[in-house]
């Protein structure tokens, strides 16, 4: 079974994954895709990918973060990058709790993808910003950390955050993700 630079997609978007699938296949690497966690964990069954990109929005039962535990205990060794539109701090502490090695935010194309496989450390030199966090970024991250709580129910964290559903939805509507 060779394992050298192979890849699995985790993507519920088609087009999207075929897109990256042949970005990924020109450079080299040989790339399989599941659509969810059970055909991901059929594809396990018989391979042992170096590197995964992961959705964190995935339609079904099951998240882009169980996809990561998931594939973390499948192999601790496998550079794990989780992709999303759905960016907030809550999410992205959970992914590299869970194994993941990096959380991009969307729109990232090939190159990021690659440049994040190849970062195995915590860069100690990152930039700093020097801005306070804002009343509406508070807000936003704490609707995004229910949101992954409640595996991106809307109804539920409405619930739990005690707004009304459609007041939630406005809210998503409205903040760029």
């Amino acid at each position: 079974m060779d394992t050298e630079r192979l890849l699995l997609i985790v993507e519920d978007d088609d087009a999207f994954a075929r897109t990256l699938a042949r970005s990924f296949e020109r450079r080299g690497y040989r790339v399989l895709h599941a659509d969810g966690m059970a055909r991901m964990e059929e594809l396990l069954t018989e391979h042992v990918p170096q590197y995964a990109v992961v959705d964190l929005k995935l339609k079904g039962e099951a998240t882009g973060l169980a996809c990561v535990r998931t594939l973390h205990e499948h192999s601790a060794k496998m550079r794990i990058v989780v992709l999303t539109g759905f960016a907030s701090i809550a999410t992205a502490v959970e992914a590299i709790k869970l194994g993941a090695g990096h959380y991009l935010a969307k729109p990232s194309n090939t190159d990021d993808i690659e440049a994040a496989f190849a970062l195995q450390e915590g860069n100690p030199e990152v930039e700093l910003t020097n801005r306070s966090s804002s009343i509406k970024t508070l807000e936003w991250e704490r609707i995004h950390e229910v949101l992954a709580e409640s595996d991106f129910n809307i109804s539920e964290a409405a619930r739990r955050l005690g707004m009304h559903r459609r007041t939630l939805s406005r809210k998503l509507g409205k903040q760029r993700v």
